[in-house]
């Protein structure tokens, strides 16, 4: 487990940092532990971003001093009990923590479920690419993870001044993929997301139509796909200059 992965974790620290967001959300969801509060408010994404970059490489320092059989062997026992905890969430009621990337202040159980098996794709993903292992791309994980995935559009388009009724129209064919419409509407106070919204499906005469292969759709959301990649798996009809937002949206924290 030496092998480096993209983002310039060796593998073992991905394997570490998987173990401890399992602890943290035993301890802090299923146990009632308190967890550390940031020093950032919700609002502050780049705060919040420079807090959790602090948190994980202290515990990446702290698991040095773990083996890699340890540290597989810890992850065994985790793995289940966070499954079993998550089965056991209503999905409608509110979470314990907000999905700030898709810029909620509050998110049902169901978000961010979904924000977690997103975040555990991408770095299973990550050591999928350092060992040289086939990526998972079946259409029963791919389809999740993107329709999850969507939910970054709002806040990406939201740091845009568009007019309203502005709708930016993704389409991801096959089973893997889906279609959905980020749109701006009305502006009521205090909407972080000014008054952009995510629907299904798709609408007559889009101002963008983009669409997108299925290994570049989750490449857009989770990496910085390459110029390359990007003309061989992107159609766009409308208003190209629309296409940068989508580009720049990213289902994590970063």
């Amino acid at each position: 487990m030496i092998q480096a992965t993209p983002g310039g974790w060796r593998v073992r620290d991905v394997a570490a940092h998987l173990l401890d967001g399992d602890l943290r959300r035993l301890s802090f969801q299923r146990d009632g532990h308190s967890a550390p509060e940031s020093p950032a408010s919700p609002e502050d994404y780049d705060g919040m971003v420079h807090w959790l970059n602090q948190l994980n490489a202290d515990w990446i320092r702290a698991v040095e001093r773990l083996s890699p059989a340890v540290l597989l062997e810890l992850l065994e026992v985790t793995g289940p009990r966070v499954g079993e905890l998550f089965e056991s969430l209503d999905p409608d009621v509110p979470a314990r923590f907000p999905v700030a990337w898709a810029g909620q202040s509050e998110s049902s159980n169901w978000m961010d479920v979904g924000r977690e098996f997103v975040e555990r794709w991408h770095h299973q993903q990550q050591i999928r690419d350092a060992v040289g292992a086939l990526p998972l791309t079946a259409p029963w994980m791919l389809g999740p993870l993107l329709a999850v995935a969507a939910h970054a559009l709002p806040a990406a388009y939201a740091r845009e001044d568009l007019p309203a009724g502005t709708r930016v129209q993704i389409e991801v064919p096959g089973d893997h993929g889906g279609a959905w419409v980020v749109e701006r509407g009305s502006v009521s106070a205090n909407d972080p997301l000014g008054g952009w919204r995510l629907l299904e499906g798709t609408v007559g005469h889009p101002t963008l139509r983009v669409r997108m292969e299925p290994a570049l759709a989750w490449r857009v959301f989770l990496r910085h796909p390459s110029e390359k990649e990007i003309r061989t798996g992107m159609e766009v009809e409308g208003q190209v200059e629309l296409v940068a937002p989508l580009l720049a949206a990213r289902a994590l924290m970063v």
